[in-house]
């Protein structure tokens, strides 16, 4: 079988295609568990290419996979790319472009808030391969301290309003009394704001024990925290209980009537002294 100038070429041209393929071929690599972030912090995606090729003339791409078309970042053709960028990450996002050329790929992410918590794909894409990576941020908030209002007397006792803002993830709000027994409150209410973070309130009504000291306590297990406020109640706040409501009526009604009573004889007397002058 003869080998002329022609098929020369075109198996030179295959091999260096293959060559070329080969070379482009890449793992994207980076942590395995997920990195949890203090609300506030910077923090840093670790992602960067195995071997460590360069990756200036590549497509790189971090998504957020809890938006729908939840694109982060982008680098392509040697520039950033802020189209359809999710809007919460504008200005906050950068790579660390001067170690483009040594395969780092790493997201830089400032300001940290709840909103930023999810599963992040870095994806690289070369022109004849890509490959990408998923790592799982988790953001901790510890919010404020309880607290606690006095909305006065409620259904025979005394209404409390217990509120709190600033945390994530969403934490739980819990009435206690002196002895740490959980009481029976309204139904919780829970708002987020535009950052993620959650704010908590719940209204409780207490009755006069012979402490009167009421705990507000906040907590999320996740990451191990807790908040909480005590308040003691002045059993002068529990005076106007029903019943003794109506000791002080009686009360009045008796003094009226001795007052009354003692008018009537004393105009009887002041009569008869009268009648007798004349």
């Amino acid at each position: 079988m003869e080998t002329g100038p022609d098929s020369l070429f075109v198996t030179l041209l295959f091999l260096l295609h293959s060559s070329h393929s080969e070379s482009e071929k890449f793992e994207v690599l980076g942590p395995t568990d997920p990195i949890v972030v203090v609300a506030g912090d910077d923090i840093i995606l670790p992602c960067y290419l195995k071997p460590n090729i360069s990756a200036e003339d590549m497509t790189v791409d971090w998504l957020n996979l809890d938006f729908l078309d939840g694109r982060v970042y982008r680098y392509q053709n040697r520039k950033i790319i802020q189209d359809n960028q999710i809007t919460s990450y504008t200005g906050r996002t950068s790579l660390f472009e001067e170690e483009l050329w040594r395969g780092n790929t790493s997201l830089k992410l400032t300001r940290v808030q709840g909103t930023d918590e999810g599963l992040y794909k870095c994806f690289i894409k070369a022109k004849s391969w890509d490959h990408d990576l998923i790592i799982q941020v988790l953001v901790k908030a510890v919010g404020s301290k309880p607290v606690v209002s006095i909305e006065g007397h409620r259904e025979g006792g005394m209404g409390l309003l217990c509120e709190s803002e600033g945390w994530h993830p969403q934490p739980e709000l819990v009435w206690l009394d002196s002895k740490g027994d959980r009481l029976s409150a309204g139904p919780p209410e829970t708002h987020r704001d535009f950052k993620g973070f959650y704010k908590v309130k719940q209204h409780v009504i207490v009755q006069e024990t012979d402490t009167n000291r009421f705990t507000c306590r906040v907590q999320q297990s996740r990451i191990n925290e807790k908040m909480e406020t005590n308040v003691h109640l002045p059993s002068e706040l529990f005076d106007t209980t029903p019943w003794r409501i109506t000791s002080i009526v009686l009360c009045c009604l008796v003094a009226v009537t001795v007052i009354g009573s003692a008018l009537t004889i004393y105009r009887i007397r002041n009569k008869k002294g009268n009648v007798a002058m004349i």
